[in-house]
């Protein structure tokens, strides 16, 4: 990365500081107010999400999620490699699966998988301004692979409950906006 533009305009060359003024332009955009989960006590969380409330997290689904990482991609702020651990899906299938479980129960993630390595990467216009990059957060494998399996577990939820009409085209798998847009036109037209 070259050279950035501080607050003053003088460019800053050093590494150490051009990560010190990423990270402080980062940290000025994003809020840290805390979410509804985390204002209350983890003894109400844990009341909150019966048993009945959250799905059985599989052994047999976190082996196939980890059977298939692709082993080309980047190890997380961890360092586990997902070659390594789409090598070592059987063994640690079940471990995971527990700690997964847990996880949902209590309503925490594990802090290390919490942590992650920022890597600015350049949107556009000029290179010196701080403000034309945006953070990319390399996060642990485990953590990511959690998030996947609750996403497949709310979107299983969704349908089920058919909570969105058939008629929603946006952000839904499978549909496009474009198709919506000709069904009305269609609608309007006939």
């Amino acid at each position: 990365m070259g050279p950035l533009l501080n607050e003053t305009g003088v460019l800053v060359t050093e590494d150490a500081e051009k990560a010190e003024l990423l990270n402080a332009f980062f940290a000025s955009v994003f809020s840290t107010k805390a979410g509804p989960q985390e204002s209350q006590a983890p003894e109400v969380r844990e009341e909150a999400c019966r048993k009945d409330d959250l799905p059985l997290v599989e052994e047999d689904c976190v082996r196939d999620h980890l059977s298939d990482l692709d082993a080309h991609k980047s190890m997380g702020s961890d360092g586990m490699h997902p070659r390594v651990l789409r090598e070592l899906a059987d063994v640690i299938a079940e471990p995971l699966s527990i700690i997964f479980e847990r996880s949902g129960r209590k309503g925490e993630v594990p802090e290390d998988w919490r942590k992650a390595n920022v890597t600015p990467v350049f949107n556009k216009s000029k290179k010196e301004d701080p403000g034309n990059y945006r953070p990319v957060s390399l996060t642990s494998i485990p953590g990511k692979m959690m998030e996947q399996l609750i996403l497949e577990a709310i979107i299983k939820q969704v349908e089920e409950k058919k909570v969105i009409r058939s008629s929603q085209h946006g952000l839904t798998k499978g549909k496009l906006c474009l198709a919506n847009l000709i069904a009305i036109y269609d609608g309007m037209s006939g």
